[in-house]
């Protein structure tokens, strides 16, 4: 898929301000910290369009973002972010609303650190995903941490730690050495 256009759309805070579903969706999703930024920015391949920041739970809100003809939708981090309670309950609410408000939802591309084991947020979002039959394939970042060896050891851990769900590919990446940016690339223009 070649982008032609990616640029920044709107940021959402609250569920009553989404607006309704006109395009096709990609949605990022995982934990804080796990990359998302990256990953869209390296897709689009823009260096500054998703916001990247060092310290987690920063994406507070849902960001969409226009590229060619669909939108990529970057969800605000779960898992050990530094926030309030309340905070993260806002969170926990805007993601379900923007779930269950009958987007055109293509793909979610569920990103986990491929040298963790999925925290259990991250199975609980898997499950989501299953339960609700939102078709998802699952990006496994921050591959250039590991050697060639561990890279295939993860990919087929992965696969045993996710194998009850169904999600349609893992797929081992790297924004720093640019591996499985094509494959997550080609995936989601299938899905499109």
């Amino acid at each position: 898929m070649i982008i032609k256009n990616a640029e920044f759309f709107a940021a959402y805070g609250t569920n009553k301000q989404l607006p309704a579903s006109q395009k096709a969706e990609i949605v990022f999703s995982g934990r804080s910290n796990v990359g998302k930024s990256s990953l869209i920015n390296k897709l689009c391949n823009r260096k500054n369009l998703a916001r990247v920041s060092g310290e987690p739970g920063k994406t507070g809100t849902i960001n969409f973002y226009n590229v060619n003809d669909f939108y990529v939708v970057d969800l605000p981090g779960y898992g050990f972010a530094k926030v309030s309670d309340k905070e993260r309950r806002r969170w926990d609410k805007l993601i379900n609303s923007y779930f269950e408000s009958g987007r055109n939802i293509n793909l979610v591309v569920q990103l986990i650190d491929c040298r963790r084991e999925p925290s259990n947020d991250d199975y609980n979002m898997l499950e989501y995903l299953s339960y609700h039959q939102i078709p998802f394939v699952i990006a496994l970042t921050k591959g250039d941490k590991l050697n060639k060896t561990q890279q295939n050891a993860a990919v087929e851990q992965f696969k045993e730690y996710c194998r009850e769900f169904s999600f349609s590919d893992i797929i081992l990446t790297s924004t720093l050495k640019n591996f499985g940016i094509d494959t997550l690339n080609s995936c989601i223009e299938s899905f499109l």
